[in-house]
């Protein structure tokens, strides 16, 4: 079993959300169903950028690199933003 740290970018007005998940391809349909709060108004969205993971953990910590000042630099360096 494997974790997926991803982003999302809108196509409404180019925001991006970053998320975790185990199940990449039903929290895909919950963001584009409008089922989760921030995103609900910004649909619709286009997956940019997955990684997998292994564990839970390591899907989150990565999840919370890509929010971190840090993470945004190297987002950009890689063209993914």
């Amino acid at each position: 079993m494997s974790y997926v740290a991803y982003i999302l970018k809108s196509l409404k007005d180019g925001t991006c959300y970053y998320g975790s998940t185990q199940n990449i391809e039903n929290r895909l349909r919950e963001h584009q169903a409008g089922k989760c709060r921030y995103t609900k108004g910004r649909r619709p969205w286009k997956l940019i950028y997955s990684e997998e993971y292994p564990t839970r953990s390591e899907a989150f910590l990565r999840e919370h690199f890509f929010k971190s000042i840090e993470g945004y630099k190297f987002l950009k360096e890689q063209h993914i933003l």
